[in-house]
């Protein structure tokens, strides 16, 4: 999202969305002033907006799936993405996923904000899920520090294939900046390919989804 739409966002929208849904947010400390990767457990379209919540009136940008659409619904999409700054991504298409890691990479590289759901999915009942090797492949290639995050309470009031609710019942745990240094200095040096490469890959996103954990566990 661009700073014109992302202050029309702060100023306008983000007063409703913190009446209607966030009852409390902690950790708001360890929003950094640089950019980051925001990672969060993933339960619900409202999560976009929690997230959007904690980020305006910064730049940043979201990845979205496109591929869970169809028809007119998937040009709306595409178009709600256009203007909004969210990278698109089809899930099932090679070349879209390899399109999407070198845009998020580009938006790092300029200081924007990444929002990033390292399950891939909405949960389907409320637990987090395995993490998803993308968001440690982005980190590798950028250095950009991960700010894992606690997301409770969208899940009851809009989950998949449910209908929304409106209750301020939305808590946000935010935790510490993740930098990995050692096992991005020892990346530099190998091939993306190899085994040991893959391992750092797994190391890193289990340790994401480890941290996410805990905070929405401790809310």
């Amino acid at each position: 999202m661009n700073k014109p739409c992302s202050w029309f966002c702060k100023i306008f929208l983000a007063p409703i969305v913190k009446k209607l849904f966030i009852k409390e947010i902690r950790g708001r400390a360890n929003l950094p002033e640089r950019n980051f990767i925001l990672v969060s457990n993933h339960q619900s379209y409202l999560d976009i907006i929690v997230d959007s919540y904690l980020c305006v009136p910064r730049r940043f940008h979201f990845i979205g799936q496109v591929d869970g659409f169809r028809g007119i619904m998937k040009g709306l999409i595409r178009f709600l993405y256009f203007i909004s700054g969210v990278i698109p991504l089809d899930r099932r298409n090679k070349e879209s996923r390899k399109k999407v890691i070198s845009q998020a990479i580009e938006v790092l590289k300029k200081g924007d904000i990444l929002i990033v759901y390292p399950e891939g999915k909405r949960s389907l009942n409320e637990e987090v899920q395995k993490g998803k090797l993308g968001v440690a492949g982005i980190f590798l290639k950028t250095g950009v520090p991960i700010l894992p995050t606690g997301v409770k309470g969208t899940f009851e009031l809009f989950p998949p294939k449910g209908r929304l609710k409106i209750k301020r019942i939305v808590r946000v745990n935010i935790g510490k900046l993740l930098y990995f240094e050692e096992e991005f200095k020892k990346a530099q040096n190998l091939n993306c390919d190899s085994v040991e490469h893959k391992e750092i890959l797994r190391k890193i996103t289990d340790k994401i989804m480890e941290e996410i954990t805990n905070l929405f566990e401790t809310i």
